[in-house]
């Protein structure tokens, strides 16, 4: 694993933030970081950037424990802006270029490549007040970017923008990872998870809840639930189905019905189509997942009900 978080535990005065909190990123993936408000993501990603130090814990990169030095393996977008409202564009992003090691002359290279690449090479002498909170971000994630490092870590990287340049960051997250980086990406923006994301551990109340693959959770909380298109009597699969299947609706129209059908726990797409397949004409099946929203949601309130009493 690239980067681990190791029964992870801290407390700020009656708060416990983080409770025995494990994390294991892979190299070269990227990483989705959930939970509610408050549930304790930013402590982490602040422990792991060595903001805060954890109570009791670690954070390991390849195998190694966290050094002060390996900030500068770190490029880190806080959901809370960092820019100098006062200063010009091209002159702050030179600076914190530099305080992760660059040059001055490398910095100012990779500095006009990226404001050509995102078009934006007229806000170079502006004031950081002047621009919006949008254009904001998008200078402040070029800043986290150029000095190539091997951890990216976002915190809510598409607030304040619109659908468009959110995508664009999309597209640039996805290039960083192809170039060889591992990001953690925090985000309550369960679409982005769906889209990006390779594995995912979800916080709540300061403790993990859910991690894994975004796919191997998606078959995990599955119901069973078929789209079936199909002609013929519609009346027929309440016929051969029987009760081991919910047919939860039936939509008909002159051409084709459409059913969707929860099969059994321990049914198959198989067995369901043998029982039918002498009857109604089948024009096509879809296995609908649900989606990270839906699980995100399930997953919190299932640990937020209280525990039996043992009597």
């Amino acid at each position: 694993m690239f980067l681990e978080a190791k029964k992870v535990v801290k407390q700020y005065a009656a708060h416990l933030a983080l409770d025995h909190v494990d994390l294991e990123v892979p190299e070269g993936s990227i990483y989705g970081l959930l939970g509610p408000n408050g549930a304790g993501k930013t402590t982490l990603i602040r422990i792991i950037n060595q903001i805060t130090g954890p109570d009791s814990g670690e954070i390991l990169i390849n195998g190694q424990k966290l050094k002060p030095e390996d900030v500068h393996r770190i490029g880190y977008l806080p959901e809370e802006r960092g820019l100098y409202k006062k200063m010009k564009v091209g002159e702050q992003a030179i600076y914190l270029a530099r305080l992760k090691g660059l040059s001055r002359n490398d910095a100012i290279k990779k500095l006009k490549y990226w404001f050509e690449k995102f078009e934006i090479q007229a806000w170079w002498d502006k004031k950081v007040e002047e621009l919006s909170k949008g254009m904001q971000q998008k200078i402040q994630f070029v800043v986290t970017i150029l000095h190539d490092p091997k951890l990216l870590i976002f915190d809510e990287p598409f607030s304040g923008f619109d659908p468009i340049n959110a995508n664009l960051l999309k597209q640039e997250i996805i290039a960083q990872k192809e170039k060889g980086a591992t990001i953690l990406f925090s985000t309550h923006n369960m679409g982005s998870v769906e889209e990006i994301c390779d594995h995912i551990t979800l916080i709540n109340k300061s403790k993990t809840i859910l991690t894994g693959q975004v796919d191997d959770i998606k078959q995990e909380y599955k119901d069973n639930l078929i789209k079936l298109d199909f002609t013929g009597d519609s009346d027929t699969l309440d016929k051969f189905l029987g009760g081991d299947y919910l047919i939860q609706n039936i939509i008909q129209n002159h051409r084709m019905n459409t059913a969707m059908v929860q099969m059994p726990k321990e049914g198959s797409i198989n067995q369901m189509v043998s029982k039918i397949i002498d009857h109604v004409e089948i024009q096509g099946m879809q296995e609908l997942l649900p989606s990270m929203n839906e699980i995100f949601i399930k997953v919190v309130e299932q640990s937020n009900q209280p525990n039996p009493v043992n009597e």
